[in-house]
């Protein structure tokens, strides 16, 4: 039988190995109730006195050598913790007495108390009062219902008279699902292993089956590739907004998909969708009248294209969100829509209009291709053109005729750049791209901030369809269809990495569907 190979036979095996310590830990949680455990150990007992009974005479000064009934004293540092696997509360403590615990300190009278608490967890000297319970009598100690959470721990101090050193301790007590029990420090720092006996045994097993499976996995000699894997030559064009996705996502195809090779070009959403449009038509000619097939181009664009390339076949990719930028110098952090309305008509010259520092306005804009800019005018400035161009350098103005200096610039990273470094400057640019920026932030519309969560909740404005352009269907077995498929398929996550919404997940379905509508 083909099935009964050694790497099935190893594959079963280790599979029925990690199950069975799987069930065993299942069984180990139920039937052992020690998951809440408070261990404690001695961690001195030493002479103080100068009687020979206490284990050796000692030096003494001052109160000690004054105090004949001293002359026997000892002390015990008795560290009490949480070493089991779950917090245990106050009322986890199952006596019926005030406190929680007791302890013996058999043949000797306990004659003082101190308690401390490691730096991070002093609340827990809250606990330690009388009313809580706090209290000794003769050679015993009564210890108040003290929570501990996994790993916590206190000292108690005990002056102790009328035995010697070595003598029984033990501390008592009833947890519910639990126990108390005699300790010992088993790392250098006194704190409980991480992980009890049992359960390193069970860990190790399923570490084992893990790697066992993984190897056989990554030593198979017939890896296949995605199944959106195809080859040959692509570029990608348009949108510098998604580029970066773009170009991870062209690497990530290339590293899984040997034979494929992707160029990405991007110059703006409208020339993009132009440049493909060309050489689409171009291409149409080359080849001769009814002929089949397209460039091994494909156009990401901000934005649905215009009707005048009918040709262009769309698939809807992600929702890309976009954010107005300012200058630190203007410390506003929200604007209306109204008010972005009257800053990119012109009507606003300086800031202190809108509240803001006496600083002139400077608009930051990227040219006419440009997507973003074409989002912001349909989504934001309610279909209306910004103010033309006053100035090339975005610190001069060259045309008087205009109230405000508005330049135009290539990319987002030249807007980014001029919004840090001039004052009073507002400019737009693709969300994550202005993630981190020194010189400028990111301002709110409408008090909703730029972000990918909740669209549909929020209804933040300054966002649009991703789209990705092919001239007519591309065949299935091409480059095209494979990359596109790919970026709705594996490339998810990168997507998402960039701080865009994938149209392909059941939220990003529903907004997709929304805006493309609206």
């Amino acid at each position: 039988m083909d099935w009964l190979s050694a790497e099935n036979t190893i594959a079963v095996l280790t599979a029925a190995l990690g199950l069975a310590a799987t069930v065993g830990a299942l069984w180990y949680e139920r039937r052992v109730p020690r998951r809440k455990r408070i261990g404690y150990r001695v961690q001195l007992d030493t002479a103080i006195g100068d009687n020979v009974r206490t284990g050796g005479a000692n030096t003494r000064l001052g109160l000690f050598d004054e105090t004949p009934e001293m002359s026997d004293a000892t002390l015990v540092l008795l560290r009490v913790e949480n070493d089991g696997s779950q917090a245990v509360t106050d009322a986890d403590y199952s006596g019926r007495a005030l406190h929680g615990l007791t302890a013996v300190f058999t043949g000797r009278t306990v004659r003082g108390l101190a308690v401390t608490a490691p730096s991070g967890d002093d609340h827990l000297m809250e606990h330690f009062t009388p009313v809580a319970g706090l209290r000794y009598e003769g050679s015993t100690l009564h210890i108040p219902r003290v929570p501990l959470n996994r790993g916590q721990h206190y000292k108690l101090l005990v002056l102790l008279t009328g035995g010697p050193v070595g003598g029984d301790i033990t501390v008592t007590g009833g947890i519910q699902a639990g126990e108390v029990q005699p300790n010992r420090s088993t790392t250098l720092d006194g704190k409980p292993p991480l992980l009890s006996r049992p359960a390193q045994l069970l860990t190790v097993l399923l570490t084992l089956s893990v790697v066992t499976l993984a190897s056989i996995i990554v030593l198979r000699d017939a890896d296949p590739p995605p199944i959106e894997c195809a080859t040959g030559e692509l570029t990608v064009l348009g949108s510098t907004a998604f580029a970066p996705v773009a170009e991870e996502l062209a690497d990530k195809y290339e590293e899984d998909c040997p034979g494929s090779d992707i160029t990405v070009g991007a110059h703006g959403s409208a020339a993009g969708v132009r440049e493909l449009d060309d050489a689409g038509r171009e291409f149409g000619r080359a080849k001769g009248k009814g002929a089949k097939g397209a460039p091994p181009l494909l156009a990401f664009s901000d934005g649905p294209k215009s009707d005048g390339f009918p040709r262009l076949a769309e698939t809807r990719v992600a929702v890309s969100v976009f954010a107005l930028v300012l200058n630190d110098r203007v410390p506003l952090r929200n604007l209306t829509l109204p008010q972005v309305r009257r800053l990119y008509r012109g009507d606003v010259r300086n800031w202190k209009e809108l509240g803001g520092p006496d600083l002139p306005v400077v608009l930051v804009s990227r040219g006419s291709s440009s997507g973003t800019r074409d989002t912001l005018q349909r989504r934001v400035l309610g279909g209306a053109f910004e103010i033309k161009a006053s100035s090339n350098d975005c610190l001069s103005k060259d045309d008087r005729t205009v109230p405000v200096i508005r330049c135009e610039l290539d990319s987002t990273d030249q807007v980014l750049d001029a919004v840090g470094r001039i004052p009073g400057a507002i400019g737009y640019s693709e969300l994550r791209a202005a993630s981190g920026l020194k010189g400028l932030h990111r301002l709110d519309l409408e008090g909703h901030a730029p972000s990918t969560d909740q669209l549909l909740k929020t209804g933040y404005p300054y966002r649009e369809i991703e789209y990705a352009y092919t001239y007519g269907l591309p065949p299935a077995d091409s480059l095209a269809a494979g990359f596109l498929a790919y970026a709705r398929g594996t490339g998810l996550d990168v997507i998402r990495t960039h701080g865009h919404l994938p149209c392909a997940t059941p939220e990003g379905l529903r907004v997709c569907g929304d805006d493309a509508s609206g």
